[in-house]
């Protein structure tokens, strides 16, 4: 929305207002890390466009387009806002030139000629003729086809009841006017991304080495066997960027489908004189469409009625005034959102045929997005990558001195190369062997799959989070629930069920049983009857000759409505009896609503429905036992306020209808002056209150619960009464007892609004209910609470929750209840509305954090083990037991495999037994290093003792020493490989006992662990001639096994070894802190 505060045009209007509350500092200054540290953005949300430059421009990448692919792409960014203005400049200059035009600006200036009437076609206007009416908001050729009323008649449209909407009808439309889609920009082919993951840097130096030793090879040994050599390089690279581009168009698929099902709104049309929800894509020229505050407008069209109809056209114009719509300016365009009243507007353009369909066809592609985690990965990677690029460097300097200083071996103890004797392309060849291994070493060192890893569990867990009925808006807002420590919940329909009916009702002075019993009060029951048809924003729908009727609208207006068709209203006759003159529509700030009608009399009645409370307390009489209108008293206005209070103890929800009359001189003749008429609000006569029941959700008990166990606080934050939100409260678990009700537990919003910051900020943490709350006082809690360090998850469904949404670390909006402005403002959309939903949104936030770190803990395993087994054989022996095609294939298990095995782990109940992690807790925890550390260290002392002493160990000191060492290397290559393949189990959990609880589950994880061990086998066996090993006979590959297998046991034994509290990375830090404050001391 474009109002700071996300309230209406006239609630800004209303100065001093004290729902608006005092104005207060934004928390915005928490969402930037410490500026020293490119990688430490703790909040990508309203990052600037500078810090996101930073950090790309700070990280060591290898292939920029495949490692940027997911983030914010900013050159896409800017030329979206380009040609956003540009499509925006070119409406409002063909807009300019029809005023112009219309003024009789100009010497040559004509009048405007009726357009043809066509003579083809099902309808009696063409689709050129209507665009010239709509998209140019040209008022002259409105008129001249007759106004909304004529047009609807060209259109076969009946402005009440809509179109017939049969299947027939529907295709007669589209095939005249389109269908209300636009073009999509075509995804990227899977091609693109082959092309992407061939301009990774090492592996274009591996295929020039591979094509370099090919042509060595073919020329010095003949093709038949000089081409193994560069052949089986090539090949691996081949396989590499195959598996990655698979893996990354599979990726964008999931992303592809996940943004369409973010466009699909829903809303309501009226067809054949019934509302019914259709998708935004089904709608078609002549639909009927009623509008509400926070709604989308779907497509272009004309007013038919409105009522104080405001419309916020920033998202076309770029300028961030409302624009009030009336029958002087009835043209409304698609894309833009309802800021205030109601109305309803005749479809005239749909899809391409309207700017935002242009617009959108445009701009369809999707820019990316970057999450905390991704940049605070990248940071890791670039750390690790310039480790592994140091030692890279210094293998190949050692290996390269080495060779030519005649100190590097070959099998039968000569040197490699001797001076003046070694061919030059012998030479060559050795040295293009040396600079692939150190390559390799690179590949393998720089983890550029770990940020990746972000990404592929995220696309993960957002397909899957749709099963949960959560759909992600915002990638980063998936990690960042992880780390909620407080959810902000609305109560109605989010703790409750949202199934409203009227249970108790007070009228003519006392309690109504049953609530619908009112026979006997025949002037009240009329009066009630207009009340309940002509202020509500629902509908009845009765079929002809059904008994039942339908009802639609909110839930708290359809249990009156019913309840009206209980006291024997006839919703479409009440309607058709008086005309309403002026409408105020229900606002969340003011707890009411009301319209002014006229009736057949020409009298003029004012109904009211709002708030209990606050109803009752503009009211100075009601209408008695004898059906007769009587003052109200002291002794009578306690006897409604406690009946109000006794309703709201049994968690009933309290609903004050009223009304009065008022004098037909006093009500503007003037469509702009009526348009900003308030209703007269005082002297009410009270009618009626009603008590509507609606029950806990099942299971919402359970859910606080689980949350309050995982160190994640739940505060109530409702519209209701305070005793109505402490009854549910106690009722959901969120107040152990009704003693636990009191302040500052249980605060009203106008309260907690009257503090200071300071105060706001003390209280905060301990405030668990806040009813009679404005959308002000959720934004003010919110900010506090983000100042006392917490991340907060915020739900919300009303157009002025906006604010808070967007404030929020996370703003989750109502799928079903929230307004198309909640939506766009929150992160995550709950589809249910449900609250269990909300907490399984948590354990899937958790489920990120922690399969990111499991995946790190088995990548830099390798990574370590990798390097250290290649650099201290490079340097004792001036020889590398794993080569280029043997350093590809664990780069494989490791990279892309092992991320798709672990990162696709489902979540479990474990994770909610732990605490939120920190924004700014150490990726790598103690209890990670600890597991990396036995392990790596494990496999390097196995299979360096293998490099060194294997030949002794393995029984193989009489075989011939080129085949001896071929063995030697090859069960080093093969026992590292099954050393990752049982290791993968170990990093599933981290720091539970039971590695191999519901593995079986894990159709994906079991899938690549048999695929990595069956090609492992196929390596060993059958492609020696790539990868220069040799077949292991039985023993041999039992050997492999039992080295790897240790790893199980190894990793039980570790559990057992206690980790400091105090991450390692603080303790570093404070070091480094010390010994910097003391030479300043000495000074």
């Amino acid at each position: 929305m474009s109002f700071p505060n996300g309230s209406s045009p006239r609630r800004q209007a209303a100065e001093g207002d004290i729902e608006a509350g005092p104005s207060t500092r934004r928390s915005a200054d928490l969402d930037d890390g410490d500026s020293s540290d490119p990688f430490d953005i703790a909040r990508t949300k309203n990052a600037s466009i500078e810090r996101l430059r930073r950090w790309r421009q700070a990280a060591l990448v290898l292939n920029a387009s495949r490692r940027f692919r997911y983030t914010l792409d900013l050159k896409k960014e800017e030329e979206k806002k380009q040609i956003l203005r540009k499509i925006r400049a070119h409406a409002q200059a063909i807009r300019a030139a029809y005023l112009f035009k219309a003024a009789g600006g100009g010497p040559g200036s004509e009048p405007i000629k009726p357009p043809p009437t066509p003579t083809l076609g099902e309808f009696q206007i063409g689709q050129e003729q209507l665009a010239s009416i709509s998209r140019e908001h040209d008022p002259a050729a409105l008129q001249q086809n007759g106004g909304v009323v004529g047009l609807s008649n060209l259109l076969k449209t009946n402005l009440e009841k809509g179109i017939h909407g049969d299947d027939a009808d529907l295709l007669k439309r589209r095939n005249a006017f389109g269908s209300n889609n636009y073009p999509r920009k075509k995804g990227r082919s899977f091609l693109m991304f082959m092309w992407d993951a061939c301009k990774d840097l090492t592996l274009i130096i591996l295929m020039i080495a591979a094509a370099a030793s090919l042509a060595l090879g073919i020329k010095s040994e003949g093709i038949k066997e000089g081409w193994y050599d560069g052949g089986s390089i090539a090949f691996a690279v081949i396989i590499v960027i195959v598996v990655t581009a698979v893996s990354d168009y599979k990726q964008s698929l999931q992303f592809r489908d996940l943004n369409e099902e973010k466009r699909n709104i829903h809303l309501e049309v009226i067809r054949g004189g019934r509302r019914v929800e259709i998708s935004i894509y089904d709608i078609v020229v002549g639909d009927v469409i009623p509008l509400n505050i926070g709604n989308q407008v779907p497509a272009d069209g004309i007013l038919i009625t409105g009522h104080s109809l405001a419309i916020d056209e920033s998202s076309m114009t770029g300028e961030s005034k409302t624009v009030h719509k009336d029958s002087k300016d009835p043209f409304l365009m698609s894309g833009c959102k309802v800021a205030d009243g109601s109305g309803t507007m005749l479809v005239t353009g749909v899809g391409i045929n309207t700017e935002w369909g242009l617009l959108m066809a445009s701009i369809s592609e999707d820019t990316g997005e970057e999450t905390p985690l991704q940049v605070r990965l990248n940071g890791v990677a670039t750390f690790i990558g310039i480790v592994g690029l140091s030692v890279a460097v210094i293998v190949l300097i050692v290996l390269l001195a080495r060779y030519f200083s005649g100190h590097t071996e070959n099998t039968d103890g000569t040197a490699q190369f001797q001076r003046g004797q070694t061919k030059v392309g012998d030479a060559i060849d050795d040295a293009i062997k040396i600079v692939t291994v150190a390559v390799t070493i690179v590949v393998v060192a720089v983890p550029e799959g770990l940020p990746l890893a972000v990404t592929l569990t995220l696309a993960y867990s957002m397909r899957k989070m749709m099963v949960d009925k959560a759909l992600v808006r915002r990638l980063s807002a998936c990690e960042t629930m992880g780390s909620a420590t407080t959810i902000c919940s609305d109560k109605t329909g989010t703790l409750t069920m949202n199934k409203m009916t009227v249970v108790e009702a007070y009228a003519g002075g006392n309690k109504i049983d049953p609530p619908h019993k009112l026979e006997s009060y025949p002037m009240l029951c009329s009066l009630l009857i207009e009340g309940v048809a002509q202020n509500t924003n629902g509908s009845v729908y009765a079929p002809e000759g059904a008994n039942d009727v339908e009802v639609s609208g909110s839930p708290t207006e359809k249990a009156i409505l019913l309840w009206g068709i209980q006291l024997g209203m006839n919703f479409t006759a009440a309607r058709s009896e008086s005309s309403i003159i002026h409408v105020f529509p229900f606002n969340s700030e003011k707890k009411r609503g009301g319209v002014a009608i006229q009736t057949a009399d020409s009298d003029i009645h004012i109904h009211w429905k709002g708030a209990a409370e606050i109803v009752l307390a503009c009211c100075t009489g009601y209408i008695d036992a004898n059906d007769q209108l009587v003052g109200m008293d002291e002794e009578k206005m306690t006897f409604f306020k406690n009946a109000i209070e006794d309703m709201a103890s049994d968690s009933l929800r309290c609903v004050a209808i009223a009304y009065r009359s008022y004098e037909k001189e006093k009500v503007p003749t003037n469509e702009e002056l009526l348009a900003h008429w308030s209703l007269p609000e005082d002297d009410l006569i009270l009618l009626a209150i009603v008590g509507l029941k609606d029950p806990c959700r099942e299971g919402v008990k359970d859910a606080v619960q689980l949350c309050q166990k995982a160190g994640v606080k739940v505060k109530m934050v409702t519209g209701d009464n305070v005793k109505t939100a402490k009854a549910i409260a106690v009722e959901c678990g969120i107040l152990s007892s009704f003693a636990d009700a009191t302040e500052p537990n249980l605060i009203e919003g106008k309260t907690f609004r009257g503090l200071s910051d300071a105060e706001r900020d003390e209280i905060a943490d301990r405030i668990s209910v806040m009813g009679r709350s404005s959308p002000n006082d959720k934004l003010l809690l919110v900010q506090a609470l983000r100042r006392k360090d917490h991340v907060v998850a915020v739900t919300g469904d009303g157009t002025n929750d906006a604010p808070a949404l967007h404030e929020a670390d996370i703003g989750l909006a109502m799928g079903i209840q929230g307004t198309e402005v909640a939506k766009e403002s929150s992160d995550i959309i709950i589809l249910d509305d449900n609250f269990a939903s909300v907490v399984k949104v948590v354990r899937w936030g958790r489920s990120v954090y922690a399969n990111i770190q499991k995946f790190m803990q088995f990548q830099l395993t390798v990574n370590v083990a990798a390097l250290v087994i290649n650099v201290v054989a490079a340097f004792s022996s001036g020889d590398v037991p794993l080569n280029t095609v043997q350093l590809l294939w664990v780069n494989l298990i490791m990279d892309t495999l092992g991320a798709l095995a672990l990162a696709t782990e489902p979540p479990t109940d474990h994770l909610m037994d732990r605490s939120p992690v920190g924004r700014r807790e150490p990726l790598i925890t103690n209890i990670m290093w600890r597991n990396l550390l036995i392990q790596a260290m494990y496999q390097v002392s196995v299979l360096l003792v293998l490099n060194f002493r294997g030949r002794s160990i393995l029984g193989l000191s009489h075989d011939k020493n080129d085949h001896a060492i071929k063995v030697k290397n090859t069960l080093i290559f093969n026992a590292f490989v099954l050393c990752q393949v049982f290791n993968e189990f170990n990093a599933r959990k981290p720091d539970e006992y039971n590695i191999f609880k519901g593995v079986t589950k894990n159709y994906l994880f079991m899938g690549i662990i048999v695929l990595t061990v069956v090609l492992q086998i196929v390596i060993i066996e059958f492609l020696g001639k790539f990868t220069s090993t040799v077949r292991l006979n039985w023993k041999q590959w039992l050997i492999s096994v039992v080295i790897g297998i240790i790893s199980w046991p190894l990793a039980a034994i570790g559990k057992l070894i206690p980790v400091p509290t105090t991450p390692i990375n603080n303790v570093f830090s404070k070091c480094r802190t010390s010994r910097r404050k003391e030479p300043e001391e000495s000074q």
